[in-house]
């Protein structure tokens, strides 16, 4: 671990990042609770989670081409800038006590551009500046920064939330955005890209044009995993698992306000469960992925995210519903870390951006209809029943997780030795 950390470039990332998220967790849970408390509708925080989404349909088939080709600190930096500017804007109107829902539909989606292409671009870029072999410490810290930092401020925002409502939060958040900027700044200096292999520039290149070039390198992101069964496999773990967990925010505010009648600290309460979970797992998550190996860790995390997902509406006492949002956060964090190293480990930098992408649009078209189907019926039905989809959707991540991948498959146990 740290040796991680003597590394400067990867100190200033992981810095910008827990910045940033810290920003990003209190602006997401002050926004889903503005939007609760002003609709009375879980279908509203749905409609809120689908409209993050269309950005990643449009953006994402095409913008891995973009990372794998293009200086990922620069396209890191511009995606910060630009989030910045909109979340200051809206932050103004919410003092003048101007902003309306569909104002912040309308950040949320912009800002949500910036995120479909920052999380591929960031985790490509550490794949960039950590050594081989390392792989498993860098995404522990990288894992735990931003989870840790993403919901631990969410939970934050259940206790200042009535003292310095949203303009209050959406200025903080404007404020890690600049700081994140300055982090990403220091990292280094000049233009860099990822070297291809020589033969990719030689006899093709020149005879393209860069339409040509473009759907090439898109065709070549397809082939690669039509080729690797074992990157498939976890990419539909990843897919599962995200879109199971981005639809999450759809019924965690109205379990603090219809299950618990807790309000905003409970919603706080909640949020700090998961958070404080996927912070402490850094502490022993290469450990465990050592011992169990990377598909194993994954397998059971899912696992204990679908049991803890679908028990969590039963509990009826708000503390035992943080220890399992406690669970879950913890289960989090060991799957993400065993997630992004094992494509780090069977992804060639040169196509990370493309894969990944892949999959992100997969668990992006999967967040859409959960988080209609999920709104839908926790409004309408049952809120336990939403909580029960999600848990099934995590079963299937732990199915694909388990899924036999033959002799080729790859573990990642060694690199955290």
């Amino acid at each position: 671990m740290r040796e991680i950390l003597q590394k400067r470039a990867l100190r200033f990332v992981f810095g910008a990042n827990v910045i940033s998220m810290l920003g990003s967790g209190m602006n997401t849970a002050a926004v889903a609770w503005f939007i609760l408390q002003a609709t009375h509708s879980e279908m509203a925080l749905g409609t809120l989670t689908v409209l993050q989404t269309i950005p990643a349909m449009l953006m994402l088939p095409f913008t891995g081409v973009i990372i794998d080709r293009e200086d990922r600190r620069r396209l890191v930096m511009m995606l910060d800038a630009a989030r910045a500017i909109v979340i200051l804007v809206v932050a103004i109107l919410a003092y003048l006590g101007k902003v309306h829902v569909w104002q912040l539909y309308l950040m949320n989606t912009l800002v949500a551009a910036g995120f479909w292409m920052f999380w591929p671009t960031i985790t490509a870029l550490i794949q960039e500046l950590t050594p081989e072999g390392q792989f498993v410490q860098a995404n522990t810290f990288l894992l735990a920064g931003i989870q840790g930092g993403w919901l631990i401020a969410g939970s934050m925002v259940g206790f200042v939330y009535n003292h310095i409502g949203l303009g209050g939060v959406l200025l903080i958040d404007f404020g890690t955005y600049v700081a994140s900027f300055l982090c990403y700044f220091a990292v280094r200096k000049g233009h860099h890209v990822v070297p291809r292999p020589a033969e990719l520039r030689a006899d093709i290149l020149a005879a393209e044009s860069q339409f040509e070039r473009f759907w090439r390198e898109l065709r070549e992101g397809i082939h690669f995993l039509r080729d690797h069964h074992t990157v498939v496999l976890l990419g539909i773990s990843w897919a599962l698992f995200l879109g199971a967990m981005m639809t999450g925010g759809v019924v965690t505010a109205p379990l603090s306000d219809r299950i618990f009648h807790a309000g905003a600290v409970g919603y706080g309460w909640l949020n700090a469960g998961w958070g404080v979970g996927a912070f402490l797992s850094a502490l022993y998550a290469p450990q465990v992925i050592a011992r169990l190996g990377a598909r194993r860790s994954i397998a059971i995390s899912m696992a204990l995210l679908a049991v803890c997902m679908t028990t969590s509406p039963f509990s009826r006492v708000l503390a035992i519903a943080v220890l399992l949002y406690g669970l879950m956060g913890s289960a989090r964090g060991i799957s993400g870390v065993a997630m992004n190293t094992g494509l780090m480990e069977q992804v060639p930098s040169h196509f990370m951006g493309r894969v990944q992408n892949t999959f992100y649009f997969a668990g992006t078209l999967l967040q859409v209809v959960l988080a209609l189907l999920v709104g839908t019926v926790a409004y309408k039905f049952s809120l336990a029943a939403g909580f029960a989809i999600i848990g099934l959707v995590y079963v299937l991540a732990f199915i694909s997780a388990s899924w036999p991948a033959g002799t080729a498959a790859t573990e990642v146990s060694a690199a955290a030795e």
